[in-house]
């Protein structure tokens, strides 16, 4: 079953890390590392680049138009 959940706060963790805050308030970390390998995530291999993460329309986003669905970012990510 698909979850949909808005992301309401990200914050860039080292060894491209994000932690992330659903709009259940559920805490998860999400690992970038196998993403980078493939367009346009490739682009966040700069740490400065990948610090930039922000949300906009409930996901995660960067400059450059790049940003991933919210139901991928809470299906493959970790509990904290």
């Amino acid at each position: 079953m698909e979850i949909l959940l808005d992301v309401c706060k990200v914050q860039p963790l080292p060894d491209f890390q994000l932690l992330l805050e659903f709009e259940n308030s559920e805490k998860r970390t999400f690992d970038m590392k196998p993403l980078l390998q493939t367009k346009p995530f490739n682009r966040l291999k700069d740490p400065l680049m990948f610090s930039r993460a922000k949300i906009d329309y409930g996901t995660v986003v960067w400059p450059g138009n790049i940003d991933i669905a919210p139901e991928t970012l809470y299906e493959d990510s970790i509990p904290c």
